[in-house]
């Protein structure tokens, strides 16, 4: 099969050409950034998501995965997620239209439910509070646009939960980091629930309901699912899994809230540990993102990693590193 990814260049767009190369497609590989690493078979484009109008591919492209984004919270002006989201979504799909391109996945947020103690399924409505969970549930849109204008189209969105593994760079590599320095301050509470999933197992569930959902018999040609473990682990359950993983001699102490909030001179000790905190990052913290992967579940997927199996295989690929 011929494939385009854009934003091909990113964790998530990295581990899937591996994946295709194994698997014989031929891949073209799209993005304004550099690859990370380089296949002799995949044949890689420099462009910007935000206008595909010259793009040319001479091969009959097949299926498009749309991983370009601007995603990174806080971290940016509110502006440049809708730029990169939105506008993306516009070319992608337009680009789509003009090659007859029958198959789109597109990776979403669960930023688009916003926050949330309470669970939430893919039959939750959307509440999303920051810019790029807006700019997410807009782009969800646009693609559903597409799909909805010709039967004859597939799409799968996935709203990944915290993706996490090797090349990822983010929160679960921070946490490693800090892990790695003998102790670990709770900010402000024990129980905050933080969805996630390997990287591996993303591709895995991403694979199994585009393949599985457009059946001769489906009546819906969109798929929407979240990509998260069934597990709703909390930040306690992660440190552990961590400290029985890598880190046996890790010191655990749990900082209050209300210090964590009043205190700037804490915040910047935050920084000294390597977090990186602002205040945007502390209420970020200490609020649950509690996903529930109900399509998953009642569609018969079964899970190749837990969170202790992803993390000693990411730690057997980085030499412990988690880099």
């Amino acid at each position: 099969m011929n494939i385009l990814i854009t934003g091909a260049s990113g964790f998530i767009g990295t581990h899937l050409i591996r994946q295709l190369v194994e698997e014989k497609h031929k891949v073209f590989a799209l993005d304004i950034l550099p690859p990370r690493e380089t296949h002799a078979d995949v044949e890689y484009i420099t462009a910007d998501v935000r206008d595909l109008s010259q793009l040319s591919i001479n091969d009959k492209i097949e299926r498009v995965y749309n991983f370009a984004a601007v995603h990174t919270t806080p971290g940016h002006e509110d502006i440049e997620y809708f730029d990169t989201n939105v506008f993306g979504a516009l070319e992608v799909t337009k680009y789509a239209k003009r090659n007859d391109v029958k198959e789109i996945i597109f990776t979403s947020s669960i930023s688009v439910y916003g926050p949330n103690e309470e669970s939430r399924s893919e039959d939750s409505p959307l509440t999303p509070n920051s810019a790029y969970g807006f700019s997410k549930a807009q782009a969800e849109v646009i693609h559903q646009t597409w799909a909805h204008d010709d039967q004859e189209r597939k799409l799968t969105i996935v709203r990944p939960a915290v993706v996490f593994g090797e090349g990822e760079g983010g929160n679960f590599t921070r946490l490693a980091t800090v892990l790695r320095k003998g102790y670990f301050p709770f900010p402000g509470r024990k129980d905050t629930i933080k969805a996630c999933i390997y990287v591996k197992e993303l591709l895995a569930a991403i694979e199994f309901v585009h393949a599985s959902h457009f059946s001769e018999m489906a009546q819906q040609n969109v798929a929407t699912f979240n990509g998260a473990f069934p597990t709703k682990y909390n930040i306690e359950q992660i440190v552990d899994t961590f400290t029985e993983v890598s880190f046996p001699s890790v010191k655990k102490i749990c900082i209050p809230k209300q210090v964590i909030f009043g205190a700037a001179k804490l915040i910047a000790c935050f920084k000294g540990f390597g977090l990186g905190i602002n205040p945007e990052r502390i209420t970020k913290l200490v609020r649950s993102t509690n996903i529930d992967a109900d399509y998953l579940a009642s569609n018969g997927y079964t899970y190749r990693y837990t969170l202790k199996t992803s993390l000693n295989d990411w730690s057997e690929h980085t030499s412990g590193k988690y880099d």
